[in-house]
C-alpha cells in the first residue's frame, strides 16, 4: 500500500466516507500477503518509500505473475528486474497496462506518483554502447521512483573530447549514476569533475582480463578520486535506488541545524 493510498483511506474514515469495517478489509493484506511461495511486502513503500521490487532471475512467470498481481492488486508501483521475455509476455496478458522495456530486462507499472518531490536531476551516463542495458535499468527505476533523469552515452575514457562536450549537462546534475565496464576509469574522471554524488556501476563489459566486472569493480573501489560510492557489478537498479535516497527531501518534519 502506497502512503498515499493509506492517507487517503485513513481520511475517508475520518470524513465518515467510508465504515470502519470497509478500511479494514482494505487494510487485511497490511504489511504482508502470504503466497505459500512468497511473502509479498505491502508494507515496504511505508517503511522506506518504495515498494517491494521483484527480481524476476530464478522466478517462473506464474510465480512473478502472482507477486505483480498482488502488488497491483493494492495500487503499488510494480517494478520486476532482469525478467525474460516469456515472464514479461505472461505478465502483460493477466496486467495489460504492464510496460515491458527489453533492453533493460524491465516490466513497471505505474500506478502513482511518489511525494515528495525531488531535489534535483539524476544523470545516468554510460561509458559505451554495451553498457546500456545497465544504465537503462538504472533509468527505468528512478522513472517508477519519480526521479526527473537525463541520459549521457557513449562518452567513456578513449574520447574524453566527447565526455568534456557535455560538461555543463554533467555539472548541472544533482546525482550522477555512471556505468562503466572494462578497467571502469569512467567514474573516477567524472568525479574529478563535479561537487555532486557519483554513483559507480561496473559492468561485465570487456575481454578475458575484464574477469567479468571484477577490474572494473576493483579499479572504482580503489579511485583516487574521492567520494564515489560503487554498487556491484551490473547493478542498475542498485544505483538507481541509491541515487533515489539522496536525491529525496526528508518528509517528516525534521530539520537540520
Amino acid at each position: 500500500m502506497s502512503p498515499q493510498k493509506l492517507q487517503a483511506l485513513l481520511e475517508d474514515v475520518r470524513d465518515g466516507k467510508l465504515d470502519p469495517a470497509e478500511a479494514l478489509q482494505n487494510l487485511k493484506s497490511l504489511p504482508f500477503e502470504d503466497l505459500e511461495f512468497a511473502r509479498v511486502d505491502h508494507h515496504r513503500a511505508l517503511r522506506t518509500g518504495a515498494p517491494e521490487v521483484i527480481f524476476g532471475e530464478g522466478k517462473t512467470p506464474e510465480q512473478i505473475v502472482a507477486i505483480s498481481k498482488s502488488l497491483h492488486a493494492t495500487k503499488q508501483n510494480v517494478l520486476v528486474t532482469r525478467i525474460s521475455d516469456e515472464a514479461a509476455r505472461a505478465v502483460q496478458e493477466e496486467i495489460p497496462e504492464a510496460e515491458f522495456l527489453p533492453t533493460s530486462r524491465i516490466v513497471r507499472i505505474q500506478n502513482y506518483r511518489p511525494d515528495p518531490a525531488p531535489i534535483g536531476k539524476i544523470l545516468v551516463m554510460a561509458a559505451g554502447t554495451t553498457d546500456l542495458p545497465v544504465a537503462e535499468e538504472a533509468i527505468a527505476t528512478l522513472e517508477v521512483l519519480g526521479h526527473p533523469v537525463e541520459r549521457l552515452f557513449d562518452v567513456g575514457v578513449a574520447g574524453l573530447h566527447r565526455l568534456l562536450a557535455s560538461h555543463q549537462t554533467i555539472a548541472d546534475a544533482n546525482v550522477l549514476i555512471v556505468a562503466a565496464g572494462m578497467e571502469g576509469a569512467l567514474p573516477s574522471v567524472v568525479a574529478g569533475l563535479v561537487e555532486r554524488p557519483v554513483i559507480g556501476v561496473p559492468t561485465s563489459v570487456g575481454y578475458g582480463a575484464a574477469m567479468n566486472g571484477l577490474t572494473a569493480l576493483f579499479g572504482m573501489l580503489t579511485s583516487c578520486a574521492a567520494g564515489i560510492s560503487v554498487v556491484n557489478i551490473d547493478n542498475g537498479f542498485g544505483a538507481a535506488m541509491a541515487a533515489a535516497q539522496i536525491n529525496t527531501p526528508r518528509n517528516d518534519g525534521h530539520t537540520e541545524g
